[in-house]
């Protein structure tokens, strides 16, 4: 007895984040989740073959992955080499990318989207202008490198023609479901084309889907509802963004638009919502900040997931401190594809490099980080 309480009392604490977690229908093994990552590795924007390596390098059993933002149409696309799930092909491309996932355990989700006015008419059907909630262009004639080197001026969405996009999105969750994929997280933030709706400081409309945050999240929630009806809403997720300012979209009160918009999807009843911390404001910048996302997360009913700039530290802390149920990391896990091991042993990270973010090459930067070597 006394030999048990020592041992009990030298016990290691366990690691928050390595903590086993029940996602509505899905056990996790633990807390770590794959962001979803644009890669651009995906020519023609048909998933290739070098991602079925590269998503289960960095699955565990019991792991939850979400893949790379994907496009819902042919008029979603906003840099070379993004991926879509609007065609057969691309479908029938996925299946053996989410089959390998699903081989050692995982639980994968895919990411749908659409650019809206973050791209140009190279990138675009019959080189037609872009398509958004304005007509206004961003007006930075250079991007971070993540996009492409310049935006178009967009053409603003007439009202008779958001219900295709609308059901552009229902087909694509779809087709997730056939390409195998457990679910969709619908990408709502980001400067993409649902924030442009969402935003006051881009979404400049006159009709239901412009002025008040009731019109403004109008378009948000019917695509939820659209998706959540078509697969169910216990295999749909969102990520949202409303401290950000990415692509020049802001708005004059974030803090009401997090909690309207996690008020409103509690009544579709979806399985998570995935927010990006206030302290992200543009790509690779992380600002000291006194805003919070824990009134969205006591408002929101399901899963909250919390991502943008956490380390191993405090990601463990958010989680023991119920700020969040899951923690998405998303350079960290790029490179270093054993990162819930890292994380267990309090191991090394590797390094990323930035300059291989998005190069087509289907091992560099992509599938070439190492993994832990561990000495019997």
């Amino acid at each position: 007895m006394i030999e048990k309480q020592e041992e009990e009392k030298h016990a290691t604490p366990p690691v928050p984040l390595l903590t086993p977690y029940k996602l509505g229908n899905f056990q996790l093994s633990h807390r770590i989740v794959l962001a979803p990552m644009g890669r651009q590795r995906s020519y023609n924007n048909v998933p290739q073959p070098h991602a079925i390596l590269y998503y289960s390098q960095r699955t565990t059993k019991g792991g939850f992955l979400i893949s790379e933002a994907t496009g819902v149409s042919d008029t979603a696309q906003g840099h070379p080499n993004g991926s879509g799930i609007w065609t057969k092909e691309q479908v029938e491309a996925w299946k053996p990318i989410v089959d390998a996932v699903h081989a050692k355990g995982g639980t994968f989700f895919c990411q749908i989207w659409h650019v809206g006015r973050v791209t140009n008419t190279d990138f675009q059907p019959n080189s037609q202008a872009p398509i958004s909630s304005t007509d206004e262009p961003i007006t930075q004639l250079q991007s971070d490198g993540t996009v492409v080197g310049h935006f178009s001026p967009p053409r603003r969405l007439r009202t008779d023609e958001i219900p295709q996009i609308v059901n552009d999105f229902r087909l694509a969750a779809k087709n997730a479901i056939e390409a195998g994929f457990d679910g969709v997280e619908i990408h709502g933030a980001h400067g993409f084309l649902i924030e442009q709706f969402l935003k006051d400081q881009v979404n400049d409309r006159n009709d239901q889907y412009g002025g008040s945050l009731e019109n403004r999240c109008r378009f948000a929630l019917e695509i939820v509802e659209a998706v959540a009806n078509e697969i169910g809403a216990d295999k749909v997720g969102i990520r949202l963004s409303p401290f950000a300012n990415y692509m020049e979209a802001a708005d004059s009160n974030p803090k009401a638009l997090g909690l309207y918009m996690v008020e409103a999807l509690n009544k579709y009843g979806i399985l998570y919502c995935h927010m990006v911390e206030p302290r992200m404001k543009t790509v690779g910048e992380i600002a000291e900040c006194q805003d919070s996302l824990l009134p969205m997360r006591k408002a929101f009913n399901g899963t909250f997931i919390a991502a943008g700039g956490y380390r191993r530290e405090d990601g463990n802390e958010a989680v023991a401190k119920n700020h969040a149920d899951l923690i998405a990391y998303g350079r960290l896990f790029l490179a270093n594809p054993d990162l819930p091991q890292r994380f267990e042993i309090d191991a090394p990270l590797n390094k990323y490099n930035r300059e291989t973010f998005y190069i087509p090459d289907p091992v560099i930067g992509y599938t070439d980080y190492p993994f832990l070597e561990i000495v019997a």
